[in-house]
């Protein structure tokens, strides 16, 4: 302990370049490399970073030996001993080789130079490398704590986010690995104000401040993107198309750094309201030498039990000015998401006759009043999904000096989905869909509160098992090149050009409907799982026969191309001159075809019993389903379809070209002898929207579809200012405020009306071309306090008014007033069947508020082993709301969509030298995900929302050499369900499903 202390007192890792440990160079070699260099005057701490980084070579020094001094740089070809040497020329300190690091020896302190301008003395930070563990990167000068991994990855990001000028939260690449994480929604819900939606046990898409997916612009490589990917849950939208990122798509391991910017400045593109999530791929010169890493875990599901591999390889070099990477992520995992769903609740009429003689009058009367709202379909159902990601990135660098650099980046991700899904459903011939009972359905029993139907038992109930095989998948491309070119010592140009692509697939979705009939059956939501009786032996072949085939296929491609030409012109030390124009080409196509074919009339179809088959994977019971291939070749329907089986309304296309310039002036000097850093700028765009697709018509008196276009012009400035000012030397206070604006979403912005059918009943939903987009002014603040490099505490508020919001107008009408032709309804619908319509409009505006929270920590003030524990806890809370119509003039006032009103991360965990662990918990309280609505009479639900949920997660990890570490991770530890309810009064529940417990186990090594 002494001797560890003793160089602690003389030794401080002031670069933070720890890959240059894993160098496989001898000392002599790598300090006689002939490089070139060009490091300018500046703070010595800040040069001898940036020294560590272009070389590879690791520096300590004792912290007081390097306070206060400055260093007049180092340019041109030199050996990495000479560049040290001049480096240090007039610092009064000489470099001690040891190995392949070089420590520095003090010798008298001299005066300190002024310098003329003065910043803040904080190190450069370094991303770490992918998947590899850093080993003793800094050597602390108050404790014998070794800065390694997760502890070291904390510093990174906080020296990111201290010296940012906006509102920013980073992650490193020794964050992103470590975690456990299956994909990078699960890292960023880390950051506070961020939570995440799940799907099939994993995470998909990001909420930002309280705002939905849309409202976060992600960027990949510096060029905005999205994904389009599918659900198997219809509850949760079913097949993707949406302008937010699903970060589903991607492996965690390929990214090197995430940086979530919460504030907006003008040299930002316009979009995302909400904030800007920032996804940088691995670069070669972000390693010194050559890097190899490999990782192999084994990963399983508790509800699978299988066991499926999960591998990442990355391979790095660069040869003088020149440098290529190549990184591998592929995985495939298991699961089954399984439980009880329905189709919503709605109001429901009883007829006479279908009320039994055990009914009181009283009971009787509502049941036959239209005032009752009952649960559709009631259905235990699985979703088992077998999934395969593969993610490959490519990197090559061209840096000839600091004048000029250039990066070209290509990145191809596929995620493959094979499903097999199962349901059971209160939903054949004689149903419990839709808005009236009047077959042979006889209600014998009810239990209403209030005016739910909460529990009931019926005979003449016909059930209906449902069973399809989906395979689908998505291709995305990029490629994206960056180009600096110091053209003076004042003037630098800045280049972007890339272009992407993102395309679904759903080649296959079959579905075969079974029935059972006359029954007796009986539901009790009451408990927090509902429960469902049946009155046969659902297991046995012979009580089952052919009711449907429902065969469907998807298209989705998204297109992107983007290009920017940025001039930044250093006026003097203070001021800092920034200019641009870029070019954003947008376009989003897609169409589902559908075909359903009942078998029915005049009654079920007979198969052979050994086309039956009992439900595969876990589920809430156990009952007949139909073989899916052998069912359809018994039968004969096609399974392959073409534009005759085009669903109205999904055929549209979006196309979107954006011209946009900024300017803007970035600040760096004193006030009072506090350091202000600051930005202040305006951005123009101009956007041209061409939205095509297929409206209903009357064409000689018959109503049709018939194709229209629509074109419309958004444009306006963009005004933007931001602030850090470090009031003394630990704090930092931080005001922001700007203007942005946020495209509606794709569908939204459809020139059509797409349709989804029931039994009894069904949706329409309405497209609006001419819809503005979301504008917003916002204003934000924080005050941080910096515990050195230990840790920070801060706190913040943001408040965003937005002029316009884009909400929803729901109405309960008769298929017939729709406007749209018959021939899209299926058998036992006519122009009467109740429909719930659907359309976007620009509402009256929203506003949103929230405080953010953050504590970060590492325990070095505890005696003994208890001094490598840390902690990272941070918490918010969010208000916002919305106006949404029903009814055409009914105006009700929710929480917005997605919002939680109390979220927090809280994670626990101890690293030395030899292993670690942490613990994690996500919280976030219940969030709306949907409107509801009410019938005609006002009548429904208010409100479709998710229950809050705890995410419970673990990594533990042991270093068995400094190069190979064996892991451990556990995910959603307490097998979290997912409950979504209708109406945020009456908590009708939808959804009770668990996707199980995931863990991962396996090896990473670094040569």
């Amino acid at each position: 302990m002494d001797r560890t202390k003793g160089i602690s007192l003389i030794a401080l890792a002031v670069a933070l370049a720890a890959p240059a440990t894993a160098q496989a160079h001898p000392a002599d070699a790598t300090f006689a490399r002939q490089m070139q260099f060009d490091i300018a005057a500046s703070d010595l701490r800040t040069a001898i970073s940036q020294f560590s980084r272009v070389t590879g070579v690791q520096v300590v020094a004792a912290p007081d030996a390097v306070a206060r001094r400055r260093t007049a740089g180092v340019r041109g070809a030199h050996s990495v001993r000479e560049a040290l040497d001049l480096l240090l020329r007039g610092t009064n300190l000489s470099a001690s080789i040891s190995g392949s690091v070089a420590v520095l020896k003090p010798g008298a302190v001299p005066a300190p130079r002024r310098p003329a301008r003065v910043v803040r003395e904080a190190p450069t930070p370094v991303e770490a490398p992918v998947a590899a563990p850093v080993q003793a990167a800094e050597v602390s000068d108050d404790s014998d704590i070794i800065v390694s991994g997760y502890r070291h990855s904390l510093q990174l990001a906080q020296d990111l986010k201290r010296r940012a000028v906006g509102s920013e939260d980073d992650i490193m690449a020794q964050d992103i690995a470590s975690f456990p994480d299956l994909n990078l929604a699960e890292s960023l819900q880390r950051i506070p104000g961020i939570t995440i939606t799940r799907d099939s046990g994993e995470g998909r898409q990001i909420t930002l401040r309280g705002l939905g997916p849309d409202f976060t612009r992600t960027q990949l490589n510096g060029m905005e993107v999205l994904g389009n990917t599918s659900s198997g849950m219809d509850n949760r939208g079913a097949t993707s198309r949406t302008r937010s990122f699903d970060f589903s798509l991607f492996a965690s391991e390929l990214f090197n750094r995430i940086s979530v910017q919460k504030s907006y400045a003008a040299e930002q593109d316009e979009g995302g309201i909400a904030g800007t999530v920032e996804l940088n791929t691995a670069k070669p010169f972000d390693y010194s030498g050559s890097k190899f890493v490999v990782s192999a875990k084994g990963q399983t599901n508790s509800n699978t039990k299988s066991v499926t591999p999960r591998l990442v390889g990355l391979a790095s070099g660069h040869w003088g000015d020149f440098g290529a990477l190549v990184s591998v992520a592929y995985s495939q995992i298991k699961s089954n998401e399984y439980g009880y769903r329905n189709w919503g609740w709605g109001t429901v009429t009883y007829s006479p006759a279908n009320i039994g003689p055990n009914i009181d009058a009283a009971t009787a009367q509502k049941l036959q009043s239209g005032t009752i709202v009952a649960p559709q379909a009631e259905s235990p159902s699985s979703w088992y999904t077998d999934r395969k990601r593969l993610g490959i990135t490519s990197a090559l660098q061209y840096h000839p000096g600091d004048r000029f650099k250039i990066d070209v980046d290509l990145l191809y991700g596929r995620l493959t989905d094979h499903r097999d899904d199962y349901a059971l459903a209160s939903a054949g011939s004689n149903a419990l869909t839709g808005g009236t009972v009047n077959g042979g359905q006889v209600i014998q029993s009810a239990a209403i509160d209030g005016n739910t139907l909460r529990a009931a038992s019926y005979t003449g109930i016909d059930q209906r098992s449902e069973h399809h095989i989906i395979n689908n998948h998505t291709d995305f491309y990029q490629g994206v090149a960056n180009m600096s070119w110091k053209v003076t010592d004042r003037l630098t140009l800045t280049a972007l050009g890339g272009y992407e692509e993102s395309d679904f697939r759903q080649p296959e979705f079959d579905k075969v409907f079974m029935e059972a009939k006359n029954m007796a059956f009986s539901f009790d939501n009451r408990p927090a799982i509902p429960v469902n009786t049946y009155g046969v032996d659902l297991t046995n072949p012979n009580n089952w026969a052919l009711q449907r085939l429902d065969t469907q296929e998807n298209s989705i491609t998204s297109k992107y191309a983007n290009a920017k030409l940025d001039a930044i012109y250093e006026l003097n030390d203070a001021l800092t001159f920034k200019t641009g124009t870029d070019f954003k080409h947008f376009s989003n196509s897609g169409y589902q075809y559908n075909n359903k074919v009942f078998h029915n009339v005049p009654a079920d179809i007979p198969i052979p019993n050994d086309l039956k088959q009992v439900v595969g994977v876990n589920t809430l019971l156990p009952y007949i389903v139909g073989d899916v291939d052998g069912v359809y070749d018994y039968i004969g329907d096609p399974r392959d379809l073409s534009t005759k089986n085009l669903q109205a309304g999904t055929d549209y296309n979006v196309d979107e070209k954006t011209w946009s310039g900024f300017t803007q002036v970035d600040l760096e000097t004193q006030i009072g002898g506090m350091p202000l850093r600051a930005n202040a700028g305006v951005r123009y765009y101009s956007t041209d929207l061409t939205s095509s697709g297929h409206l209903s018509a009357m064409v000689s008196g018959v109503t049709t579809l018939i194709p229209v276009v629509v074109q419309t012009n958004s444009h306006g400035w963009l005004p933007a200012v931001n602030l850090a000012l470090d009031v003394v030397d630990d704090v930092v206070v931080r005001l922001s405020a700007s203007r942005n604006v946020n495209r509606p979403k794709l569908n939204d912005l459809a020139a059509a009306s797409s349709i989804t059918t029931r039994p009894n009943g069904g949706s329409v939903s309405l497209g609006n071309p001419s819809l503005k987009p979301y504008k917003a002014t916002s204003i934000e603040g924080s005050v941080e306090y910096y515990m050195g490099r230990r840790g920070f505490a801060s706190i913040g508020f943001f408040y965003k008014k937005m002029d316009s919001f884009i909400t929803s107008s729901t109405k309960q009408i008769p298929y017939g007033q729709t406007g749209l032709p018959l021939s899209l309804l299926i058998p036992g619908e006519d122009a009467n069947t109740p429909f719930d319509l659907t359309q976007s409009v620009n509402g009256p505006g929203a506003d949103i508020k929230g405080i953010e929270a953050a504590f970060q920590h590492d325990f070095t003030f505890l005696p003994g082993p208890l001094s490598h524990l840390g902690a990272v806890v941070n918490g918010t809370w969010f208000d916002g709301h919305q106006k949404v119509i029903y009814n055409t003039t009914t105006f009700v006032t929710l929480p917005l969509f997605d919002l939680s009103k109390w979220a927090a991360n809280a994670t626990l965990y101890y690293e030395d030298r030899d292993w670690g662990v942490r613990v994690s918990d996500a919280y976030r309280s219940r969030y709306l995900v949907g409107s509801g609505g009410l019938s005609a009479n006002g009548i429904g639900n208010v409100g479709d929302a998710m229950k809050g949920t705890h995410n419970i997660d673990f990594q533990a990890h042991y270093n068995v050499t400094p190069k190979i570490r064996f892991v451990v991770e556990g995910i959603n530890l307490t097998d979290q369900p997912i409950v979504q309810y209708a109406d945020l009064q009456a908590i009708r529940t939808e959804v009770y499903t668990t996707s199980g417990r995931i863990f991962t186990f396996g090896v990473t090594a670094e040569f």
